[in-house]
C-alpha cells in the first residue's frame, strides 16, 4: 500500500490507540494536517501550542493513556517546551509531534527552523528526528513503548516536511520493540521484599509515604490493602493525592511545606517510613537531615536513579510499585499492636486541624470555596489547578477519594497549566464534572483557551480565586521579605465576567459568602459551554501551615 508519510503517521497513531490529538497548524505541518482532514482521529484546535501540550497532559493524567500533541516547526515547537518540561517533571506519558523544515534545509537557519530535539533533550525521556519515511512505523512504536514503560515521560518526534510528504510502501511494524540500553523493569529483589515485610511487622510507629508513582502504576488498591491490613497511617505527596481516600481514618493528608501538621509530626516521630513511588522532593522533606530522623526507610520506586538520590534508604527496592506492594501484601497478614501510635495521631488531628475563620461582613475566604466545591461534587469531579495559593488550598481542603481526579503541575509548578489540562480531561470524560480551580494570575497565562472550550462546547467550570495578587509570591514577600510587595499586585486586570461573555462563555462574579452555593450549583447545570466564576476573596489570606523554605518540617508557621 503506497502512502504518504503523514498518512503512515496517522495509521501508526491509530494502531497505538490514539483517538484525539491536541494541536495547532502551521506551514511545515500542512502535510500532516491535510492527512488529518480525512482521518478518524479527532483533532482539538487549541489557541496556543502550550495549551495543546497541557491539554494532552491533562488527557493523559485523567485517563492513564498516552497524550498526543502536534505543532508546526520553529516557534510552534518551542511553544510546546513548557508543556513538555511540565510532563517530564511529573512523569506523564506524552508524544509530542513537531513538524520540521525539509531534511535538505536542516542546519541552514531556514525559515521557522529550530533544533527542537536538541532543545528538548534535558526535558524528555527520548527524542527522535525522523530522517526517512520508512522509519515512521518503527519510531512511533518505539516512542509509545518508551513513553508508557518504566517511569513514564514525554517523547518528541520531529517530522521534516519532506519525510511527511514522501510516498512509500506502508507496512505495519509488528516486531517486538528492542532498544539497546533500554529494558523494562519486570523483576525486583524478592529478598528485599522479605526484609521489608519483617521491618513492617516490627514497627511501632510506621507511616506510608505515597506519591505519584502509585497512580502511574495503578497501585492504589494495593496501597489501600497494605494500609488497612497493617493499620498503617498514610500521607501523600501533592502528586500522590487521590491514591488514598481522604475520608479513610488512616489518612493523614498531604505532607511537606503546606502539609498538615499531623502528617509532618507523624513523619518526625515515625520509626519506619514506607516510601512508595516518591522522590523525596525538597517541598516534602524540607531540611533533609531533619526529615524522618527516627525512621528506618523502605524506598520503593521503578527508577533506580531516585533511590538514594536525596535520602539513603535502609531497604531499597527497585521495580514496579504495584508488583512490589502486591508481594508485600502476600507476606503481611496480621497487624502489629499500633493502638498507642493511633492514639497519638488522633490527638494531633484533634489539636492541629486545618482551619480558617470566615471574616465578618460576608466576605469570602478561599478555603471556604474549596470546601463548597468538594461537598457539592462529593469526590466525583475531576479537579485541575493552576499553581499557587489556590493549588495548596485545594490540596488541603478538597476531599479526594480516587486517583486521577486531581490534576496539577507538581514538579515544575507551571502557571497556566490547569485550564488547558481541564480541557484535555473533559475531552476524555465528557460526562463527568471537570472544574479548574485557578488564581487570577495563573488563569491569564492561557486564558485564550476559552476559545477552544467554547468551540467544542466543553462545559468546564473555571473557579477563579481572585485576590488581585500573585498570591503565593505575595505571601512569601509578607513572611520573608518584610512585607515589601514588589510587583505582585495585579489589581489591574480584565473584567473576567465580560471576558467570558466576549468568548461566548458564561461569566459570573461572586463577592459574598452567601452567593457561593448558588453560583456553583448553577454552573454545574450548564452543559454546552464553559463557565467562569470570578470569586472575589480576602486579598491577604495565607496558606497555613507553612514550613519555611529549607527549614525543618517539624517547625511550621501558622496558627497552632
Amino acid at each position: 500500500m503506497l502512502l504518504k508519510g503523514a498518512e503512515i503517521l496517522l495509521k501508526c497513531l491509530q494502531n497505538e490507540g490514539v483517538d484525539v490529538i491536541f494541536g495547532y497548524p502551521g506551514g511545515q505541518a500542512l502535510g500532516i494536517y491535510d492527512a488529518l482532514f480525512s482521518s478518524d482521529i479527532k483533532h482539538i484546535l487549541t489557541r496556543h501550542e502550550q495549551g495543546a501540550a497541557h491539554a494532552a497532559d491533562g488527557y493523559a493524567r485523567a485517563t492513564g493513556k498516552v497524550g498526543v500533541c502536534l505543532s508546526t516547526s520553529g516557534p510552534g515547537a518551542t511553544n510546546l517546551v513548557t508543556g513538555i518540561a511540565t510532563a517530564n517533571m511529573d512523569s506523564i506519558p506524552l508524544i509530542c509531534l513537531t513538524a520540521q523544515v525539509s531534511t535538505a534545509m536542516i542546519g541552514k537557519d531556514a525559515f521557522q527552523e529550530a533544533d527542537i530535539t536538541g532543545i528538548c533533550l534535558p526535558i524528555t525521556k527520548h527524542t527522535y528526528l525522523v530522517e526517512k519515511t520508512e522509519d515512521v512505523p518503527r519510531i512511533v512504536k518505539e516512542a509509545f513503548y518508551i513513553a508508557r514503560t518504566n517511569r513514564p515521560g514525554p517523547i518528541v518526534i520531529d517530522l521534516p516536511k519532506d519525510v511527511m510528504e514522501n510516498t512509500v510502501e506502508y507496512a505495519a511494524y509488528n516486531q517486538e520493540v528492542s532498544i539497546r540500553g533500554y529494558r523494562v523493569a519486570k523483576n525486583f529483589n524478592y529478598g528485599q521484599v522479605i526484609s521489608a515485610a519483617e521491618l513492617i511487622r516490627q514497627a511501632k510507629r510506621p507511616v506510608i509515604y505515597a506519591g505519584g508513582g502509585i497512580i502511574a502504576s495503578q497501585a492504589d488498591e494495593e496501597l489501600r490493602k497494605l494500609a488497612e491490613t497493617m493499620k498503617i497511617p498514610v500521607t501523600t505527596t501533592l502528586m500522590g493525592i487521590g491514591t488514598f481516600d481522604s475520608y479513610n481514618y488512616l489518612s493523614l493528608g498531604m505532607l511537606g511545606m503546606h502539609g498538615t501538621r499531623y502528617a509532618n509530626y507523624a513523619i518526625g516521630e515515625a520509626d519506619l517510613l514506607i516510601a512508595a513511588g516518591v522522590r523525596f522532593d525538597d517541598r516534602v522533606t524540607g531540611k533533609l537531615d531533619t526529615f524522618a530522623p527516627k525512621a528506618k526507610i523502605i524506598h520503593i520506586d521503578i527508577d533506580a536513579a531516585e533511590i538514594g538520590k536525596n535520602v539513603k534508604p535502609t531497604i531499597p527496592i527497585v521495580g514496579d510499585v504495584k508488583d512490589i506492594l502486591k508481594a508485600l501484601n502476600e507476606r503481611l497478614r496480621e497487624p502489629a499492636d499500633l493502638r498507642e501510635w493511633h492514639d497519638t495521631i488522633s490527638r494531633w488531628k484533634a489539636e492541629y486541624p486545618l482551619r480558617y475563620e470566615n471574616p465578618p461582613g460576608g466576605s469570602i475566604m478561599p478555603q471556604h470555596i474549596i470546601e463548597k466545591i468538594s461537598s457539592l461534587t462529593d469526590g466525583n469531579a475531576i479537579i485541575t489547578t493552576e499553581v499557587g495559593q489556590h493549588q495548596m488550598w485545594t490540596a488541603q481542603y478538597f476531599r479526594f477519594k480516587k486517583p486521577r481526579t486531581f490534576i496539577t503541575s507538581g514538579g515544575l509548578g507551571t502557571m497556566g497549566f490547569g485550564f488547558p489540562a481541564s480541557i484535555g480531561a473533559k475531552i476524555a470524560f465528557p460526562d463527568r464534572p471537570v472544574i479548574n480551580i485557578a488564581g487570577d494570575g495563573s488563569i491569564q497565562m492561557n486564558i485564550q483557551e476559552l476559545g477552544t472550550a467554547v468551540q467544542y462546547k466543553l462545559p468546564v467550570i473555571i473557579c477563579i480565586i481572585n485576590n488581585q495578587f500573585l498570591g503565593m509570591v505575595r505571601q512569601w514577600q509578607s513572611l520573608f521579605y518584610g512585607g515589601r510587595y514588589s510587583y505582585t499586585d495585579i489589581s489591574t486586570q480584565p473584567d473576567f465576567v465580560k471576558l467570558a461573555e466576549a468568548y461566548g462563555a458564561v461569566g459570573r462574579r461572586i463577592d459574598k459568602i452567601d452567593g457561593i452555593d448558588g453560583a456553583l450549583q448553577e454552573a454545574l447545570t450548564v452543559k454546552d459551554r464553559p463557565v467562569v466564576l470570578d470569586f472575589r476573596v480576602e486579598r491577604e489570606a495565607n496558606v497555613f501551615p507553612m514550613v519555611p523554605p529549607g527549614g525543618s518540617t517539624l517547625i511550621m508557621l501558622g496558627e497552632d
